[in-house]
């Protein structure tokens, strides 16, 4: 039966021990009454899906040839894994590569296995075919495209390296040194010879914020002010106005109260989307004071603190309402809210059918403007549903008689930021000169730059082009850098309805467009004109067109990332198409060399696969290009890249260990890496922010601000890991 585990199981660490309990809890369930498993539901049980390392793995549990494993056999098979000494777990790894390469050739055709279903045990060495097969194979584990070439490149350089007699082939002892040049292996492998069999790894737990700590409350000090400033004045409006009205009765009270508190929070809510003023601000002092990167958040605040005081104001009047109906014999309560009636407020007595429309209105806004509307492909209902604010305004105009006392400043400038932006965009359409199509349907566009533009590294604009949509607006980053004279870049992900569109209008063999307009000027006198031209195709563009397409567009908008040239030590993290406010920071910086003087810069760019790599490549390996002729010495310039994959399998992995050790030999080798085509070596997996946060503060380079654009959940354990350390966190929306 599936009882006792044999002595060896009392000394297994708690680790080990639940994880054991995972092992035997998959196989009981699938394995029948015979307790014996085949091959399919070896990969099914232990979800070890790969066809290739499952029949290794499954040949050598095999222990006596039957095309099944018992329980005994799997349970001694992983008793040697936990248990086994070094030379153990090393000769299971080299077993595990040890397959006769004339057979394989054979049997296997990249990815489809043919008649026989067990491999054989090998020939106790490794010959070149057999290395080149099992890279191969670890190369669709790590989701590593690489041409046939390349293949070969990396098989010969982890040969060269390990057949230490040039005999022609890979003895054990000759594995086994080799693996001893690279130690974080040695360790690992150490450690845990069993990991690939691990269940599979919840998903890890942002580190929040620890509220109480002194760096917490010292890098959020602006928005806690604001947020007590916010609830001590609502308070004392609230306060007030329930004074005023107390002899009236309790619930006429509160809701005169709430509704002294809405004519504030209905104005408040235009102030913070009055963002021409707010990049203004950002240049003036009071940026160090006012939380002006959470403006965002604070709008989405107000628009609860709205709906919460709306609802708390209708129903106390209604209560108010009942409470005078039953003592003097007022009409029905649906008369009341549906009949205009004059003395009950508004205009022409209207309050009880103006306050219902705003209160319909602002649970439409709130609940279209919830995520999963917005990040589920349907922003143009958010969008269209947001529009309705005039509305509400003028209903809060014809609904509360002092209202207009309070939306008067904000309600101009709100209208004059308007004006302006028509008259900007309307002065003179621009033109989309060219197109590029790149990798996982990413739209570059390439438009002409307005003579008089001007904008700061990481700023964004909204965009509207006519032929894809009449009248939406959507906020896009600037990708290029500000001395960039002639053009602005837009890297567009498809991710909605309206980015989908745009990709798929361009995509089209062939669409109306007038005559192209080729761009022959050069980009800007501070740099040679190779630098200034970088990006025209960043990266491996699958489409490339020159056009002429209308486009309009509205800003710039300042953002966080504005404060990088006013840092010491600034950390870039961009995960996907989040490099794009740091694609144009990082060119604009090379603009500036240097003048740029002491800053201090570590980029890292996290990619789920290869092919995203490839929207910036070229950008990339210029700003290489371009640090290594300022730093001939090859010492640590200004700049220090960091790629990080995560679709890779770590060399904690014993499916991708050779791989990624014929990785490092060959960049060492050819000095760039074999994914990227950089200097700087990729690094499969997600980062270790506990590593790469203590290393940047081991440097002591300066006071150490992180800028981070990509999605909430990273940010949430970026922020925390920031507070650990104490270094300021700015987010950008995404």
């Amino acid at each position: 039966g599936l009882g006792a585990t044999g002595s060896w199981g009392t000394v297994l660490g708690a680790e080990d021990t639940e994880w054991l309990r995972w092992v035997r809890k998959q196989f009981g369930s699938i394995a029948g009454e015979d307790k014996e498993i085949d091959l399919e539901e070896f990969k099914t049980a232990l979800q070890v899906k790969e066809s290739f390392f499952a029949e290794r793995f499954f040949a050598l549990f095999d222990s006596d040839g039957s095309g099944t494993i018992s329980l005994e056999e799997l349970l001694e098979a992983l008793s040697l894994l936990v248990h086994g000494n070094e030379t153990d777990k090393l000769r299971f790894l080299f077993q595990v590569y040890d397959v006769d390469g004339k057979v394989m050739k054979n049997r296997l055709i990249w990815g489809f296995f043919l008649e026989q279903r067990k491999p054989p045990a090998g020939s106790g060495s490794i010959d070149p075919e057999e290395l080149r097969v099992v890279l191969g194979w670890c190369l669709r584990e790590s989701s590593i495209a690489l041409p046939e070439e390349r293949l070969g490149d990396l098989t010969s350089a982890l040969f060269e390296a390990a057949d230490k007699d040039h005999s022609g082939s890979i003895t054990f002892e000759e594995l086994r040194e080799e693996l001893e040049a690279f130690p974080e292996v040695m360790e690992n492998l150490t450690i845990s010879a069993a990991s690939w069999l691990k269940p599979p790894v919840p998903r890890e737990r942002s580190c929040r914020p620890r509220y109480l700590t002194r760096s917490y409350w010292h890098n959020h000090r602006s928005k806690l002010a604001f947020l007590g400033g916010y609830a001590a004045l609502n308070i004392l409006l609230f306060a007030l106005a329930a004074l005023r009205h107390a002899g009236h009765g309790g619930w006429l009270a509160v809701a005169r109260g709430c509704g002294q508190c809405l004519n504030f929070n209905c104005s408040f809510l235009a102030v913070l989307m009055l963002r021409r003023c707010l990049t203004w601000l950002r240049a003036t002092p009071l940026a160090e004071v006012l939380p002006l990167d959470q403006h965002v958040v604070f709008h989405q605040l107000v628009g609860y603190v709205v709906l919460a005081l709306a609802a708390l104001h209708t129903g106390a009047h209604v209560a108010n309402f009942s409470r005078l109906a039953q003592q003097d014999g007022r009409p029905a309560l649906t008369e009341y809210l549906l009949s205009a009636r004059p003395g009950v407020g508004g205009l022409g007595g209207t309050a009880s059918q103006t306050g219902l429309a705003l209160q319909g209105l602002l649970v439409a806004m709130l609940a279209f403007s919830s995520p999963c509307v917005r990040r589920s492909g349907h922003f143009e209902v958010f969008y269209w549903t947001h529009r309705s604010y005039i509305s509400v305004w003028t209903l809060l105009i014809l609904h509360g008689p002092h209202f207009w006392k309070w939306f008067a400043v904000p309600g101009c400038l709100f209208v004059l930021e308007k004006v302006v932006g028509l008259a900007w965009r309307r002065a003179g359409g621009l033109r989309i000169v060219e197109v590029n199509l790149l990798p996982s349907k990413v739209t570059h566009l390439v438009i002409e730059r307005p003579q008089f533009f001007h904008y700061k590294p990481g700023d964004y604009v909204y965009l509207n082009i006519p032929a894809i949509a009449t009248y939406e607006w959507h906020p896009f980053t600037i990708s290029s850098a500000p001395e960039q004279q002639e053009t602005l870049w837009l890297h567009i992900r498809s991710l909605g309805q309206w980015t989908t569109k745009l990709y798929e209008y361009f995509q089209q063999p062939q669409w109306p467009s007038p005559e192209s307009k080729p761009l022959n000027r050069s980009l800007g006198e501070k740099r040679p004109q190779r630098w200034a031209q970088v990006g025209v195709s960043t990266g491996l563009s699958e489409t490339h067109r020159l056009c002429n397409i209308e486009c309009y567009i509205d800003g710039p908008y300042g953002t966080p990332t504005r404060r990088i040239f006013t840092s010491e030590h600034a950390v870039l993290i961009g995960a996907g198409i989040g490099i794009t406010p740091f694609a144009s920071i990082l060119q604009s910086i090379m603009y500036r060399l240097p003048a740029s003087g002491s800053l201090q810069v570590d980029f890292i760019w996290i990619n789920r696969d290869q092919k995203h790599f490839e929207w910036f490549v070229s950008l990339l390996t210029k700003l290489e290009m371009e640090q290594a002729e300022q730093e001939p010495g090859g010492e640590r310039g200004f700049l220090e890249m960091h790629m990080y994959m995560t679709s890779a399998l770590g060399k904690s992995d014993m499916k991708a260990i050779g791989l990624q050790m014929a990785l490092d030999l060959l960049a060492a080798k050819e000095q760039r890496d074999s994914i990227t085509g950089l200097r700087t070596r990729t690094q499969p997996g997600r980062p270790d922010w506990s590593k790469v946060f203590g290393k940047v503060a081991e440097e002591k380079k300066g006071k150490v601000q992180v800028f981070f654009c990509g999605s909430p959940a990273l940010a949430k354990v970026i922020r925390g890991h920031c507070e650990h350390f104490g270094f300021r966190f700015f987010k950008e929306n995404f």
